[in-house]
């Protein structure tokens, strides 16, 4: 009697274990999928040493990229599942966040100045000589940011413009081709048409440029914390070869992007690789965005800005 009970316990508790593992094994997802983009270097070196696909090896989990051209792109992927991780500027993450979408800025790739007002025109030199003209820029994304930024800070508003939405390569074609007066830019781009075409950056604020940010899906994070973390550990094996490796992490931008070493050049001298973190210092600076896009009406006049900007970073995965 007491040799049934003790083996029907056995057979109970395996039984247990078994289902346990069984559903662990289900909820493993079979994929990840991470985007990378010429804006962000360190995805690139990512995706070429394949460090993401050696840390999930033996989980038997496949890593995916997507190519994401802008900001904008990357979280379309986020918000239609497509990724699971996306590469995007801090202020366009917001406006994302700011419409409801499910996502959390986990990491910093870079701080960069990788955008600034650029013309060919001579007559344009400064933000006030943009009244009336017509202006590419990718909404959604920091590029649209940093142009009602400026605007803003020269007493303007986008209804002094004509605001034209463009993705970046073919806003600086549109530039080059007369379509348009002038171009919030994004790097290479920006660093191509300088070096090429003679353009000239008729405003700078590195201050207004609101960090490169990994961004997650909330939904993932939450049934997957720990591949958060190594994907973060991969990243960061990334980000430090950056920092050891300029001369072969340019080469390697220019390979993938197909631009001239000198522009690739241009563009990495305008990235700062240095801190990681992602905390106080982003929140302030996504915070004054997220002010002036409220004031221009491109998120809601009743968004908790500060609430927004805290549900978004989540520096405790990276911790």
């Amino acid at each position: 009697m007491k040799n049934r009970i003790l083996k029907s316990i056995f057979l109970f508790m395996t039984a247990i274990i078994i289902t346990g593992c069984s559903a662990s094994a289900s909820d493993k997802p079979k994929k990840i999928t991470l985007d990378y983009a010429y804006y962000s270097p360190v995805s690139l070196v990512l995706k070429e040493k394949g460090w993401a696909e050696e840390a999930f090896k033996e989980e038997g989990v496949k890593i995916e990229y997507v190519l994401s051209q802008g900001g904008n792109k990357a979280i379309e992927y986020l918000n239609s599942k497509s990724a699971d991780f996306g590469s995007a500027a801090g202020g366009a993450a917001f406006i994302a966040k700011a419409k409801g979408s499910p996502i959390e800025s986990i990491y910093v790739f870079s701080k960069p100045e990788w955008i600034a007002l650029v013309s060919t025109d001579p007559k344009i030199q400064t933000v006030e000589d943009l009244k009336g003209k017509k202006v590419a820029a990718t909404l959604g994304t920091d590029m649209h940011t940093f142009l009602l930024r400026a605007l803003a800070e020269h007493g303007l508003t986008a209804k002094d413009v004509e605001v034209i939405n463009l993705q970046p390569g073919d806003g600086a074609t549109a530039l080059l081709s007369g379509e348009v007066d002038a171009w919030a830019g994004l790097d290479p781009h920006m660093a191509r048409l300088e070096k090429d075409s003679g353009a000239k950056l008729i405003y700078r604020n590195p201050d207004f440029n609101t960090y490169g940010t990994l961004n997650v899906r909330k939904e993932f994070a939450e049934k997957h914390p720990e591949y958060v973390k190594k994907i973060l550990e991969a990243y960061e094996k990334a980000r430090q070869w950056v920092l050891e490796h300029p001369e072969e992490t340019t080469e390697l931008l220019a390979k993938e992007a197909q631009i001239h070493p000198e522009v690739a050049r241009i563009q990495m001298e305008r990235n700062d690789f240095s801190n990681p973190q992602i905390g106080e210092e982003q929140k302030a600076a996504i915070k004054a965005a997220g002010e002036v896009l409220q004031k221009e009406g491109i998120v809601d006049s009743k968004l908790d800005v500060e609430k927004t900007v805290d549900d978004m970073i989540t520096p405790s995965y990276f911790k």
